[in-house]
């Protein structure tokens, strides 16, 4: 009799020491996805902030601002518009066949 309530006590003990360790592994997974949640909506904030400066940075007076401060550009006037005239690759074979027989 004596040797099963040893038997029982040790089984209480080892029960009781388990059920302990699986509370302390329970708050601390629990504390984990706790912080990890707040790192989610902290990195959310963050990518919602970077679009909206993303957009801001994308307006077309900032571009053109910073075309012509930082680029050294300008806007296209008549005045200093060039035109080029388009060859066709036949009239280009044209002039270089005239071309070698002057020569």
């Amino acid at each position: 009799m004596l040797r099963l309530n040893f038997l029982l006590l040790f089984a209480i003990l080892v029960s009781a020491l388990y059920l302990v360790h699986t509370q302390y592994e329970s708050r601390r997974l629990y504390v984990e996805l706790e912080k990890a949640t707040a790192q989610s909506r902290k990195i959310e904030t963050e990518s919602e902030r970077l679009q909206v400066e993303k957009r801001a940075e994308a307006t077309p007076l900032k571009l053109e601002r910073l075309a012509r401060d930082r680029l050294q550009m300008r806007t296209t006037t008549p005045a200093i518009t060039q035109y080029v005239k388009y060859k066709s690759a036949a009239d280009v074979a044209l002039a270089a066949g005239q071309k070698a027989q002057h020569e």
